[in-house]
């Protein structure tokens, strides 16, 4: 088995303002795109030929992964125009597709290993895994380890087993593909029609990245991966343990204490007297100033953060420029998303190009929208809508 189509036309909505600009697939995780991680687990398993059905901007997609050579793979880039569920993104593909292929979402996290045990069973199958929150998936049925139903997101779990969103499928699934928009739809129908399913369940790490603040549980899981590696500048003074990455050109700056696992991109200025504490992520042509604590938070490209600021449990996008005393604490909190209400730990959501005034707090569970300036010694809360002025 040699195929597999990766599914990755979708917007994500619920991850706004993260995905104003830019699909859901390709939101870095510590340093890399989400999508790269599933690339990578395939090549890892020999798997070369890729289909990558792609929708929403799908110009990043192509301009960051090309043809795939870069990354040990051959690509071939299938549109699907609207995003009309996964099941129509599938048919997308139906005539490239050989005999047998797996089927993946490019927002999904897995290992190389969970996939190289996934591909000694027959199709048709499903990956499964038990979860503490089933009502966010497709809640399954199963017999012996054969799928019986498959119920998307429904009002009461019967169990806490749900779809990984990971399928081995032969060519014959295309014969099922109607009018259904999911794929959970093809499956029950296939079985209804007495096609056996097969399942089979992973304790490994699977993560999908659905909310804003799912960002920060990928990232801790990426980083607990890495090792670390220093290719800028370390001055005297500075205290860097456990698993740290520094990207070339890069200084920290005497005073400093980083804590890992922790990524730092190239060209970045960190400290003097910065502190960062593990699961943080920071991207490129990032500016800390001094007495800057920094804990499980990801920080994008071309962000400047001025003096003595605390962030937590944040989420800063490119190009913000933050002025000193800013404070994003984290607490657990109440988030409306969608109509949807969710209690977890969390602290700012930043989009991208928000400018920030000095003396700053964003209360916990903040989201913030693109292009935003908020004006010093405002104290902010809920969604601020995209291009908004406070002041």
């Amino acid at each position: 088995m040699k195929q597999a189509v990766v599914l990755s036309a979708g917007e994500g909505q619920r991850l706004r303002p993260f995905t104003v600009n830019r699909p859901k697939t390709m939101l870095n995780i510590a340093a890399k795109p989400v999508l790269q991680y599933v690339i990578e687990a395939l090549a890892q398993n020999g798997i070369r030929d890729i289909l990558l059905v792609v929708g929403y901007r799908k110009e990043q997609t192509f301009s960051y992964f090309g043809s795939g050579e870069n990354f040990g793979v051959k690509i071939t880039y299938v549109t699907q125009d609207k995003q009309l569920g996964t099941a129509h993104a599938l048919m997308q593909a139906k005539d490239m597709t050989g005999e047998e292929f797996l089927v993946l979402h490019g927002d999904n996290l897995i290992t190389a290993g969970t996939i190289a045990r996934f591909v000694k069973i027959k199709p048709e199958a499903i990956l499964v895994k038990r979860t503490n929150a089933p009502l966010r998936y497709g809640v399954v049925s199963l017999s012996n380890m054969v799928l019986k139903k498959i119920e998307e997101k429904p009002r009461e779990a019967g169990s806490n087993t749900v779809s990984a969103g990971i399928y081995f499928f032969s060519k014959k699934v295309f014969d099922y593909i109607e009018t259904e928009a999911g794929i959970p739809d093809v499956l029950n129908k296939m079985i209804a029609q007495g096609v056996t399913i097969n399942a089979m369940e992973t304790a490994d790490t699977w993560l999908d990245i659905i909310y804003p603040w799912d960002i920060l549980s990928l990232n801790s899981a990426v980083l607990g991966w890495k090792r670390g590696s220093i290719a800028g500048t370390i001055e005297n003074g500075a205290f860097l343990r456990g698993q740290v990455s520094v990207g070339k050109d890069t200084v920290i700056r005497s005073g400093s204490y980083i804590l890992g696992p922790v990524v730092i991109g190239s060209g970045c200025d960190i400290g003097p007297n910065v502190t960062i504490r593990p699961a943080t992520s920071i991207g490129d042509n990032v500016v800390l100033a001094s007495f800057i604590e920094v804990k499980n938070s990801v920080i994008g490209d071309d962000v400047n953060l001025a003096a003595g600021s605390i962030i937590q449990n944040s989420v800063i996008d490119n190009g913000c420029f933050i002025k000193e005393h800013f404070t994003a604490g984290s607490s657990q909190v109440e988030i409306k998303v969608n109509g949807e209400y969710h209690q977890t730990e969390v602290g700012a959501m930043l989009g991208e190009g928000c400018t920030v005034g000095s003396n700053v707090f964003a209360q916990p569970g903040v989201i913030v929208g693109n292009y935003c300036q908020i004006k010093a010694q405002k104290s902010i809360n809920g969604r601020i809508p995209e291009k908004s002025l406070i002041f």
